[in-house]
């Protein structure tokens, strides 16, 4: 519908016009009533919130809002997030849901009526899927209407593309907006509006114009149909943005659509707010600055706007004050619209205010089909043969499991015996540094199993008081059980992007390895449908929060090394010391965390792959956190251990520079810390990024074997990377540096370069396995790393061949 609104608030010169239309029984009564709802604004993809103007858009992923909770969204989906971050200034298109499915967003409505449909698209280039979002085609429907169809992206990289639509939406229940990808390919979403409109804004009863410019009989049933905003335009104003508009709306200049501007003149109407009156327009038909501008044509001639629209299309005009007109398109693609008095007319000129022009929707047939099982097994059956069979082992482990329930004591009684952690101390021997535990199933079933009720008491009930953390799992509490053991809650919450596979794979991996560097499980419980992990408590938290992510005390170089040393040895345990080894794939300093004594520990294997390192593992989804991700693995999808040994070289930097790996805040080369540090030590400037906290501390072959060791990890090709031992053996010798110079005397010189005769400490490289190693001689001061979702797949970092 073609919607001319013709605004002139309070002015003689429309006396006449104003008589003739509260003819038309055109009432605006109950706007005043109406006021801003707050519901639904739709962050895609995330689980923050984002406040953009008058609008707080809530993440799909956040459980915490209940907004989220009054929303669902179909199984077969993925987020993606922008690879370039600083790209765009709203943090609104820096996340989007894709779908690989007929697939769908569903909302709760509670009351009938006109309601605010817009759809928000920017295309962006994302890891996680990976794809670049401009290849997208797919279909939009809604309640029976083809809101989009053949639609892409593709135009949406400068700027984001903003579908909007009127619906009416006559029963109240559930809402679905359904999103059908074209062929092979597949949809998205960064953001979605929903939101009730005032009743009367859009009326049932329109007069019908043809293409010829004749009148017909009033043309009935425009509720009945869904209205597509073609246009929305200022005329004779600025551009007018959904921060100053009463229905968050854009307004567009008229410059781009005048013809013949010279026959126009703009002017101001009025400095102050329109005066509204009863039965005409209302604060919410437009904002007051396009009532207080106008463009302006006298008798001798008429302004004429051009307008591209659909060929053979229905459209409308709503000119103010309140007459709906509906126009017949023509094959043209073309509309014009020309304003000026009549020859009649004691006014000698004529005003226009605004201008909106909306196309019809009719109704197209059965929205399309959405199975989110059948979606679901399809999934599977593509994969391969091997997917069915992991498929029945699952079933068959299910059957154990409620087997083995039957027969476990009832949730009320607590007699439990957790299992004892490592200490800190330096008396264990060797082969309690690496121990693996019996086999998978008796740990998974029974050793492991904490009792529910165990875990409210420990947590006070899931106190939000005890809250530590939220990760991609759900939220993390703090608790104490009853025996005075300090831990760690991670439970699983609705809508987190992890599930029951990261579940089953932290309690596989962690149910089998015991290592004095890595976090250890005390126990599980899937009681009630609860996914909740248990582990020993980290008192002083993450890496990051160490060296750069909070206000507490930096960390001294010397404490740095033995951190690192301790979460490298962790790692070279992971890959060659359990059986069959197993890659992390999620290194970060969020992800090494930090007990009482400062031990470092690694943390979070919900993405981890287990197997024989010798052999290539082959990821169809690359996953990992955004400015850790290996390169290769992103181009290759070929995971090994050395993209861990990669991250680490990025955690490495963090340590030395005090810097967040990817930092949206900065521009430029700056925003990736592996790609910016490397090409500073290109340059010799490598020191100006050098946390400032340690200046004065660090000996400068410490420094230099410590860069060199990160450097190394970051190279381009895996096969050109250390292991993980050489990592840790060339962090030691970086420890030794550092404790040489400490105990120099003061008169002597802390360099090593120029002094041939100086006499380095005698370093033996350590044996490779760190399960044979004594650690008691070495301090091991870590950090921890924090709970993070598992979905941030994206990097930054110069990859031409990644997809």
């Amino acid at each position: 519908m073609e919607k001319l609104m013709f605004h002139q608030v309070h002015t003689p010169l429309f006396a006449l016009l104003f008589f003739l239309l509260q003819f038309s029984s055109l009432q605006f009564l109950s706007m005043a009533d109406y006021s801003l709802p707050d519901k639904y604004f739709i962050n895609c993809g995330s689980a923050t919130n984002v406040y953009t103007g008058q609008r707080n858009f809530v993440g799909d992923l956040n459980s915490s809002d209940s907004t989220s909770n009054s929303i669902s969204f179909t199984d077969q989906n993925r987020v993606a997030t922008d690879s370039k971050q600083s790209s765009t200034a709203s943090p609104l298109y820096q996340t989007a849901r894709v779908f690989l499915h007929n697939s769908s967003y569903e909302f709760d409505i509670d009351s009938i009526g006109t309601y605010f449909f817009r759809l928000h698209f920017f295309a962006f280039s994302s890891i996680s899927t990976p794809t670049d979002l401009s290849t997208s085609l797919f279909d939009v429907w809604t309640s029976g209407f083809s809101l989009l169809l053949n639609f892409t992206a593709k135009n949406s990289s400068d700027s984001p593309i903003i579908k909007e639509f009127l619906l009416s939406i006559l029963n109240p229940g559930k809402f679905k907006v359904y999103f059908v990808p074209r062929g092979s390919s597949f949809a998205f979403v960064n953001a979605i509006e929903v939101f009730h409109a005032p009743d009367d804004l859009i009326h049932n009863t329109a007069l019908h114009v043809t293409a010829a410019g004749s009148t017909n009989d009033s043309y009935k049933g425009v509720l009945s149909k869904a209205l597509y905003t073609i246009y929305r335009i200022n005329v004779g104003g600025p551009k007018v943005t959904p921060e100053t508009d009463t229905l968050l709306r854009n307004w567009v200049p008229d410059s781009d659509y005048i013809y013949k501007p010279y026959k126009a003149k703009v002017v101001t109407q009025y400095s102050s707010s329109p005066d509204y009156q009863p039965g005409l327009a209302s604060e919410y038909s437009a904002p007051a600055i396009v009532y207080q501008t106008a463009q302006t044509m006298d008798i001798n001639s008429t302004s004429k706007f051009s307008l591209k629209v659909d060929s053979n299309d229905f459209g409308g005009t709503n000119v103010p004050f309140f007459l709906d007109v509906v126009v017949d398109s023509d094959n043209s693609g073309m509309m014009n619209i020309k304003i000026g008095p009549r020859n009649d007319s004691p006014v000698t000129n004529a005003y226009l205010n605004g201008l909106e022009i909306m196309e019809i929707l009719e109704t197209s047939g059965s929205v399309p089909t959405v199975s989110e099982r059948k979606n679901k097994h399809l999934f599977l059956l593509v994969g391969s043969v091997l997917g069915g069979l992991v498929l029945i082992c699952l079933l068959a482990v299910g059957f154990f499991l409620v087997f083995k329930c039957r027969k476990q004591k009832p949730v009320e009684n607590s007699d439990w015996s957790p299992i004892p952690v490592f200490g800190v101390g330096s008396t264990h021997n060797r082969a309690t540094e690496g121990t693996i535990n019996g086999s998978l199933l008796p740990n998974f079933n029974l050793a492991l199993k904490v009792p529910l009720a165990e875990i409210v008491s420990a947590t006070n009930n899931f106190d939000t008081r005890l809250l530590i953390g939220k990760g991609g799992f759900g939220n993390v509490y703090r608790g104490t059980l009853r025996n005075g053991q300090k831990i760690a809650v991670k439970r699983s919450e609705p809508g987190s992007n992890q599930g029951f596979p990261e579940f089953q794979t932290e309690i596989m991996v962690l149910s089998k390895i015991r290592h004095r560097h890595l976090v250890s499980l005390i126990g599980y419980c899937e009681e009630r449908s609860e996914m909740i992990l248990v582990y020993e408590f980290m008192e002083k938290g993450t890496l990051k929060d160490h060296i750069y992510a909070s206000d507490l005390p930096r960390l001294s170089w010397k404490l740095r090394l033995d951190i690192c040393i301790g979460a490298a040895r962790g790692l070279q345990y992971l890959h060659k010391g359990s059986a069959g080894g197993i890659i992390h794939r999620d290194v970060k300093s969020t992800n090494i965390l930090l007990d009482e004594h400062y031990v470092a520990k690694v943390a979070d294997f919900g993405l981890s792959k287990t197997g024989p390192l010798d052999e290539t593992h082959v990821s169809t989804i690359v996953k990992g956190t955004f400015g850790y991700l290996d390169p290769e693995y992103i181009r290759s999808q070929q995971l090994t251990e050395k993209s861990d040994v990669y991250a680490f070289g990025v955690v490495l930097l963090e340590v030395l520079c005090a810097r967040p790996a990817i930092n949206a805040m900065v521009s430029g080369k700056q925003v990736n810390l592996a790609e910016w540090a490397m090409l500073c030590k290109k340059e010799g400037t490598l020191e100006e990024i050098v946390d400032p906290s340690l200046k004065g501390q660090i000996d400068p072959n410490s420094q230099r074997r410590f860069i060199e060791t990160a450097e190394k990890c970051l190279q381009e090709l895996g096969a050109d990377r250390p292991t993980m031992d050489d990592v840790v053996w060339d962090l030691e010798y970086a420890l030794q540096l550092q404790q040489t110079a400490m105990r120099r005397e003061p008169h002597e010189d802390s360099a090593v370069d120029g002094l041939p005769g100086l006499a380095l400490p005698n370093v033996q490289r350590l044996p490779s396995v760190s399960i044979t190693m004594d650690e008691s001689d070495m301090p091991l001061m870590m950090d921890d790393g924090s709970y993070v979702k598992a979905c941030d797949v994206f990097s930054q970092m110069k990859m031409d061949d990644a997809r």
